[in-house]
């Protein structure tokens, strides 16, 4: 959210500020939906194409990392936002623990508890966040895989524990998934990331393609950074792909939703390459129509039985 909106929030909400009693069950439910509700993505966790009964759940999750996000961002000050975070771990091991009081969390309690959710997931998170405050470069791709195993892996994982379908093969599965999804974030984020100090192309690439810190600066968009983008985009498509036979492997009812999540994170990458790697100018997104296309494609082939996860 806004950053004079989230200091108003924590300032109802966050450390110190007075919790006369605990909030009820269906007040923490319905201020997740409503914070799910506010942010848009390519395709928001909070879907009206999730099954009924795992909508609130899905709410809740993403509640817990919205709040985690903004600690760690809207603060603009790094220090300050590691203080947070250790304040949002605090809170996630009393939720654990039974007392959960953040209305987050007195909703994430009844997800933990229901779906038997380990902590594990919810602070690998956090550990991202905390590394965003203190790194700010990355000298090659594995050094970004790691971060990506704590940034997004944990949030394949938590689909899993919701679609009650955790087993190692659907795992790792679902790490590469979230891993290009995350890769397909930054490289349409280039600019953004740049703002707040930060570089996620690997600087052993940059050097590699040529592309220096001052043409960061500029913002140039020259044929070194069209080849460095474009060898990214490509590692991001092959993670993606290699996660497709999960499809095939989720309940049913949550079939749909994970194609949606792969192809919207192609359709990123399509759409960074239609601009011919110019995300400096303009941020690449997916249009409406484009969405609308991925859906119909989608129902189209779970209608048929074909969504199988390995068409094209």
């Amino acid at each position: 959210m806004p950053a004079d909106a989230f200091a108003a929030e924590l300032e109802r909400l966050g450390p110190g500020a007075p919790h006369s009693r605990e909030p009820s069950s269906a007040r923490s439910r319905r201020y997740c939906r409503r914070l799910a509700g506010r942010h848009y993505e390519n395709f928001t966790v909070a879907s009206w194409l999730l099954p009924r009964r795992l909508k609130q759940h899905f709410c809740n999750v993403y509640a817990y990392c919205r709040w985690a996000d903004d600690l760690a961002d809207e603060t603009g000050d790094p220090k300050r936002g590691l203080e947070l975070l250790g304040w949002w771990e605090g809170q996630l091991r009393d939720c654990c623990a039974g007392k959960a009081a953040h209305p987050v969390f007195v909703a994430l309690a009844e997800t933990i508890r229901q779906f038997q959710i380990p902590a594990e997931p919810f602070v690998d998170l956090l550990v991202a966040f905390r590394q965003d405050q203190r790194v700010t470069r990355y000298e090659t791709f594995d050094q970004l895989l790691e971060y990506c195993r704590y940034s997004a892996n944990p949030v394949g994982r938590l689909v899993l524990y919701l679609g009650r379908c955790n087993t190692p093969q659907r795992a790792r599965l679902a790490d590469s998934i979230c891993t290009g999804l995350q890769l397909a974030n930054f490289w349409q984020d280039v600019a953004r990331d740049w703002d707040r100090g930060r570089i996620y192309l690997p600087q052993v690439d940059c050097r590699r393609f040529g592309f220096q810190e001052e043409d960061f600066a500029r913002g140039e968009c020259n044929e070194a950074f069209r080849r460095l983008l474009a060898a990214q985009v490509e590692q991001a498509e092959g993670w993606l792909r290699r996660g497709l036979p999960l499809v095939a492997l989720m309940p049913p009812e949550l079939q749909f939703d994970v194609a949606l999540f792969i192809h919207g994170g192609l359709a990123i990458l399509d759409a960074i390459r239609r601009q011919k790697y110019d995300v400096w100018t303009r941020r690449p997104v997916v249009s409406k129509t484009k969405k609308l296309r991925i859906l119909a494609g989608c129902w189209w082939r779970i209608q048929r039985g074909t969504l199988t996860g390995t068409e094209p």
